[in-house]
């Protein structure tokens, strides 16, 4: 067959593929409730949309060739920024903003149920706690009002409004959206999986939330991005809910609101420098003349070494964005908002294989105008992914103050130190019943625990320590332990590292 023959012969196939699941769609839509039908209704187009640019698009979404360095004055140093101090009219700047946090994601990863937002990070106070600490300091300090924004999925929803009514007297106002639901599709088929509207019973694993780029267009469906254009509000800041760093930096949004070139920025991305644990995140580079997030899934797999290389890209993305709800406005109108297409394989508990198709919030960056990156401090970034990083943010190297983790000052490198913990921590319950208390890490530079292990009261870590447990031994670290450079092995024999 000629390659103009293959070609059609293809199209042909994809407009049929578009054709069924178009059809499965309407099908599943005739069992939505009435109260649900507008809203699945704009779901299912947002789906097809993103289906239809799936089927166009095969192989690594970037020319490997066309990628640069960004140039210098598009990744502007932190310390430039904060050099320019603020105005006197701080709270007429703040009066501006719209914190968004991201709060689609359940705690499963670390054995919780729920969502991760509702998680006990320190002294009792959950992520969602500390960010309505934040807000409310905020707003009392400079007396403002900055609204909170949860981007929720189907997932969080119920769960997330059932704590909310605990923060009503707080001095923050608390909004609330559901991120799109989109129907995981049958790998082989390529059609949905579900057979109704419903997300119990075996449709449960039939849905899914797409990514945190779908802010964009749930945003704007919500009404939210229009009120708030009413209300004055000119720029949102983003961020994961489970990064405790993503506090608001009035040093940027100043920036943002009174720039010295007096040319406002549309997107703001807060990157920050990598180290051997960040080498597949996402970088900022110049593609086509624009600034362009590039993530690991994009790369050619012959270029993917080059693309983890510190010495190349000394940069990630923290994904504390900032953004213009102008600018959000009128991309959303002319449906000119671009983000790559991740693909993500899943099987489901019966064994069946299907691809759920998402995009990030991040990858937008090209579509703005006069997008900037600002190269900001690593304390900006400190994610809770793993208990690993729990046991980080619950030691004495942070103390809390109003909501914001800061590193102690006792601390005398301004670096965290690298913790692994074994499977047998990788549950919050676990976990916190191998701990009588938390160690002293001040002094810690690396710590790797594997296998059945306790730690008794008042231990301190110090240097590098290695303890590992061999099957069906135990090692309880005594209640005042000073463990320094030591390695400690199945039998309890403890070495000097």
């Amino acid at each position: 067959m000629s390659q103009d023959g293959a070609s059609q012969f293809q199209e042909v196939i994809r407009q049929e593929l578009e054709l069924s699941v178009k059809k499965e769609l309407e099908k599943i839509l005739t069992t939505a409730p009435s109260h649900e039908f507008e809203h699945t209704k704009k779901d299912f187009d947002g789906f097809r949309k993103l289906f239809h640019r799936f089927l166009q698009e095969k192989g690594p979404s970037v020319d490997w060739g066309k990628i640069q360095r960004p140039p210098e004055d598009s990744i502007q140093p932190y310390e430039k920024i904060k050099a320019r101090g603020l105005p006197e009219n701080i709270s007429s700047v703040l009066n501006k903003l719209v914190v968004v946090k991201l709060n689609g994601g359940l705690g499963t990863s670390m054995g919780c149920k729920g969502p991760k937002s509702l998680i006990g990070v320190r002294n009792e106070n959950t992520f969602l706690d500390l960010t309505v600490q934040q807000i409310e300091h905020l707003n009392k300090t400079y007396n403002t009002d900055v609204p909170l924004v949860l981007m929720n999925s189907f997932n969080t929803d119920e769960d997330t409004k059932k704590i909310l009514q605990k923060y009503n007297h707080c001095r923050v106002k608390i909004y609330t959206f559901n991120q799109s639901r989109y129907p995981r599709i049958n790998k082989e088929s390529l059609l949905p999986v579900a057979k109704d509207v419903s997300y119990s019973g075996e449709n449960t694993e039939a849905w899914y939330p797409p990514g945190h780029g779908d802010i964009y267009a749930s945003f704007y469906n919500s009404g939210f991005l229009d009120t708030f254009i009413g209300e004055g509000k000119e720029y949102i800041f983003v961020s994961n809910i489970d990064n405790l760093g993503a506090t608001v930096d009035l040093y940027i949004l100043n920036h943002l609101m009174n720039p010295p070139n007096g040319k406002r920025c549309e997107f703001v991305m807060e990157v920050t420098n990598k180290t051997r644990a960040d080498v597949k995140g996402g970088t900022l580079t110049q593609y086509e003349g624009k600034l362009r997030l590039v993530e690991i899934a994009q790369v050619p797999k012959a270029h993917v070494d080059e693309f983890k290389s510190v010495s190349k890209f000394k940069i990630f993305n923290t994904n504390n964005l900032w953004i213009s709800l102008a600018a959000v406005k009128r991309l959303q109108e002319q449906n000119a908002i671009d983000m790559e297409i991740i693909v993500n394989a899943k099987t489901l508990d019966g064994g069946l294989n299907v691809i759920q198709l998402e995009t990030a919030v991040g990858a937008a960056i090209k579509s703005f105008e006069n997008s900037l990156g600002i190269n900001v401090p690593r304390s900006r970034f400190l994610p809770v992914k793993t208990t690993s990083d729990l046991l980080l943010v619950m030691s004495n190297l942070y103390s809390l103050n109003a909501g914001s983790l800061t590193m102690s000052e006792k601390r005398e490198f301004p670096t965290v130190p690298l913790v692994k913990l074994g499977s047998s921590f990788t549950k919050v319950q676990d976990y916190l019943r191998r701990f009588e208390s938390i160690p002293d890490m001040l002094e810690l530079d690396h710590l790797t625990v594997s296998g059945d292990v306790t730690f008794g009261k008042n231990v301190s870590l110090k240097g590098t320590v290695i303890i590992i447990a061999n099957h069906g031994d135990r090692i309880d670290i005594p209640p005042g332990a000073v463990l320094e450079n030591k390695i400690v092995s199945g039998n309890l024999r403890i070495l000097d590292h």
